[in-house]
């Protein structure tokens, strides 16, 4: 399977932002996972929605700000993201797993480019 993540880009603090990440594959087989990376600093997840969206979970500083979803018939997840604040730019990558308990980065087998998200203050 491939995974192409898009949407990132250079924002003001407090703007809003949309990522995408098309599937090449039948997305109700996968887990869905967003990560991040900032420059100088590990990879970090940021949400993740089950296999039928019945079940997300965010990091705690994506709570209350992220929304991640997911539509089957577009072959696509999404992280939308508001308030964005300067901490989090990072490069932002969307991943896939084949079981439903996939939590760490490691337990996600598929992954996409990455999209620079940059967020000026």
């Amino acid at each position: 399977v491939q995974l192409q993540a898009s949407g990132g880009g250079l924002v003001q603090a407090g703007d809003s932002l949309r990522l995408s990440c098309v599937v090449s594959g039948s997305t109700s087989r996968y887990k869905m996972g967003w990560f991040r990376q900032a420059p100088g600093k590990e990879r970090e997840p940021v949400a993740r929605i089950s296999k039928l969206g019945g079940n997300i979970a965010y990091a705690p500083s994506a709570e209350g700000r992220f929304i991640v979803s997911r539509d089957h018939a577009r072959k696509t997840a999404y992280l939308q993201m508001s308030s964005l604040k300067p901490e989090d730019t990072a490069v932002y990558y969307c991943a896939a797993a084949l079981s439903d308990s996939a939590i760490q980065a490691a337990d996600f087998r598929f992954w996409g480019q990455g999209t620079l998200v940059t967020v000026s203050s």
